[in-house]
């Protein structure tokens, strides 16, 4: 609903748009124009009788062709058409009164992809498979970007509407429809949204007012910090405030913040915390927000009152990293300082490898060391794949595609016992045969190509042929990259879904498993053997990453809580299979 120096339309008929360097503006609703009047601030305003729910419109600036509005609900005909206005009163509810949310400690988040979680790429086709999800165990699902992109097909980080939900799922509506299949599971939903930049077509906000300030290496930033920043910034916290309210959203996973350049004493971060708990306060629930950084820096989490920027988690990549270097042998590239079963001994520890030490890939030191007296786990989102480490790959290729079922079985365990928030990415539980590549649909040619070749040449740099990069703009790699829903049933696929069903309801079951106290985890590894053990209170998870069989030093074991493959277990050690894990109790 439109408020005070907000646009859109309000239940009385009146449309408003920012646009301060115009010298006229007119409001076109269902092909009629209609003058608007300039209020000191740059915002214009007109009232059109008739006009509500359902209705099109776009502003005509200076007299040139209409545009669509930059807080549009609602854009039907894709993003370079006229907007239709969408009043949230008229959907259908986005969640039953009596959900109050969920908090992130004891979580489990699922990440997926609606366009190839499922066959139909729908909001309504997803809320089919909840109940997997819900049997299996998670408590938050995460979904990728749904704002309103161009083309037929995308990942949703190319988005330029930011407050339209893409018709390609189903649009808004559909939207409501899919948070409320959630809530009625239990289960809570994060939504991922972007701010650091915009798509490169449809993107008209400079056309309005001065959106824009520099470039970073996705595309425009946004003016966070320059004149008439006020208004971009009050922008971007009403499209929080948006998902919260309006779609019943329980967390909001911010893409890239380091890539946003903010100069003002008060970060947007910030302020972007100080509205979630707002908004909490009057919903009655939870409004988490979870960072993506690329910085090392406990500082998005560190609470304000004691100079951090508040926010409630951060995706972890040097977890992942040192879990995919082990279990593979990769240590190319960003790979090159996680090679060693040390490492991911330390990583496990302490969330950073990277902590004021030397990163060879960067070429300097980075990151800052997180307070394990003062910062629960949690705070930390910790996975063994996600849309970016296997979507970025040149072939999108899974781990599946290089590791065997029981090594898969050991990464999940390592994720899943540790004392930080866990993340899987849709089909991992089963070990998902189809990869997940990188794709587009934009309808503009000349972008397509643009797309296709600049992808063959980012990793022709790398030594891969241009046979070997599946083309984006091409529709089979969109249709490669679907689930496929027969494999949790069969053979192998069935047994690591059976696997980690397991190791979710342990967690659960082991309240020492989900201990977000990081001063007291310990891990000892031996590199020689290629084993390692994770000390969890009473609870060790022993895990042999090796192609033999091990006995491993364990004072005390006297009790198997899980050993998918078996384990001989003694007061003294445990013997494992090769490439297997056992969790058991000591004392």
């Amino acid at each position: 609903m439109t408020t005070a120096g907000s646009g859109g339309l309000g239940t009385d008929g009146t449309f408003a748009v920012w646009a301060p360097a115009a010298g006229s503006v007119a409001v076109v609703v269902d092909g009629t124009a209609h003058p608007m009047t300039r209020e000191d601030t740059g915002w214009w305003r007109a009232h059109v009788d008739g006009a509500g729910h359902g209705s099109d419109y776009a502003y005509a600036l200076d007299g040139a062709d209409p545009l669509p509005d930059p807080r549009s609900r609602w854009q039907p005909a894709g993003v370079h058409a006229a907007s239709r206005v969408w009043d949230p009163a008229t959907a259908p509810a986005h969640h039953d009164s009596a959900w109050t949310g969920r908090g992130l400690p004891g979580a489990v988040i699922y990440e997926l992809h609606v366009g190839t979680f499922t066959p139909g790429g729908t909001f309504d086709a997803a809320a089919e498979r909840l109940d997997h999800l819900a049997e299996l165990g998670i408590t938050h699902v995460e979904v990728l970007p749904v704002n309103a992109f161009d083309g037929t097909r995308g990942w949703g980080y190319d988005g330029v509407l930011w407050f339209a939900v893409t018709e390609n799922y189903g649009g808004p509506d559909g939207f409501r429809r899919f948070v409320a299949a959630c809530h009625e599971r239990g289960l809570a939903v994060v939504l991922d949204v972007v701010y650091n930049h915009l798509g490169p077509s449809g993107a008209y906000l400079d056309r309005f007012g001065p959106y824009f300030l520099g470039t970073n290496v996705w595309g425009p930033s946004l003016n966070l910090d320059g004149a008439g920043s006020d208004t971009v910034r009050a922008y971007i916290l009403e499209n929080l405030a948006m998902w919260f309210t309006d779609f019943g959203v329980d967390a909001l996973r911010l893409d890239a913040v380091h890539a946003l350049r903010d100069s003002r004493a008060t970060h947007l971060l910030e302020e972007m915390a100080v509205t979630a708990d707002g908004l909490a306060v009057g919903l009655g629930r939870p409004c988490t927000l979870i960072a993506e950084s690329d910085l090392n820096d406990p500082r998005l989490v560190t609470p304000r009152a004691a100079g951090g920027y508040g926010l409630d988690a951060q995706w972890c990549d040097d977890v992942h990293h040192s879990l995919h270097s082990t279990l593979t042998g990769e240590t190319q590239g960003y790979y090159v300082d996680f090679g060693g079963l040390d490492t991911l001994a330390a990583v496990l520890r302490e969330a950073f490898v990277h902590a004021g030490t030397w990163s060879s890939f960067r070429g300097r030191t980075h990151g800052r060391p997180v307070d394990l007296a003062r910062t629960p786990g949690y705070r930390f989102l910790a996975y063994l794949q996600d849309h970016d480490q296997v979507g970025n790959r040149a072939a999108g290729d899974r781990l599946s595609a290089t590791c065997s079922p029981e090594l898969l079985a050991c990464g999940a365990a390592l994720v899943l016992c540790s004392p930080f928030t866990p993340m899987l990415f849709m089909g991992e539980e089963w070990g998902a045969s189809t990869p997940w590549a990188f794709f587009v649909g934009f309808d503009d040619p000349v972008l397509a190509e643009a797309v296709r070749t600049g992808r063959a040449e980012e990793f022709a740099e790398h030594g891969w042929g241009a046979a070997e990069v599946p083309d984006p703009t091409d529709p089979r790699t969109f249709e490669r990259s679907r689930l496929d829903w027969s494999e949790p049933d069969e053979g192998q696929h069935a047994w690591l879904l059976e696997v980690y069903r397991s190791l979710i309801a342990l967690r659960r079951a082991e309240p020492e498993l989900a201990d977000p106290r990081l001063d007291r985890v310990h891990c000892d590894a031996d590199p020689g053997s290629r084993t390692l053990v994770l000390h969890r209170g009473n609870v060790r998870l022993v895990v042999n990453l090796a192609a033999a069989e091990r006995t491993v030093a364990v004072d005390g074991a006297h009790e198997c809580l899980a050993a998918p493959l078996g384990a001989g277990v003694s007061e003294a050690a445990v013997t494992l299979a090769p490439e297997s894990f056992a969790v058991v109790r000591v004392g």
